[in-house]
C-alpha cells in the first residue's frame, strides 16, 4: 500500500475531526491500528482493505453532511452490520469487532 493508502489515511483522520470527541478518538485509534496492521498486506487483500475504507469514508462524509444540514434530529454515524456481512468476517475480524464494540460501549469515566 502506497500513495493512495496515505491519502485515504489522511482523509479518514480529517473526516474524524467532524465527529463527536469520543467517536473521533475511537475512530482515529482504530484507523491507525488497522492501517499499521495492513502495511504489508498482499495486493489482493490490500485492494479489498482500501475499498472497504473508501466506502467507510464516503458513508461518514455523507453522515457528516447530513448532520451539518440537520437532516436528522440526532446525528447517527456508521451502519448496522447485516448477518450476511458478519458471516464474511474471519475469526480475527470478529475478535477485533468485539474489542471495538467493548471500547465503544464501556461506561464513561
Amino acid at each position: 500500500m502506497a500513495g493512495g493508502a496515505r491519502r485515504l489515511y489522511r482523509r479518514l483522520l480529517q473526516l474524524h475531526r467532524s465527529l463527536p470527541p469520543a467517536l473521533r478518538d475511537l475512530g482515529d485509534r482504530y484507523v491507525k491500528e488497522e492501517f499499521r496492521r495492513h502495511k504489508a498486506a498482499e495486493p489482493a487483500e490490500a485492494q479489498r482493505f482500501l475499498r472497504e475504507w473508501e466506502s467507510y469514508a464516503a458513508l461518514i462524509q455523507q453522515q457528516i453532511n447530513e448532520e451539518k444540514q440537520k437532516v436528522r434530529e440526532k446525528a447517527v454515524y456508521g451502519i448496522q452490520l447485516t448477518e450476511e456481512r458478519l458471516n464474511d468476517f474471519r475469526d480475527e475480524q470478529i475478535g477485533q469487532l468485539k474489542e471495538l464494540m467493548d471500547e465503544a460501549t464501556k461506561p464513561k469515566k
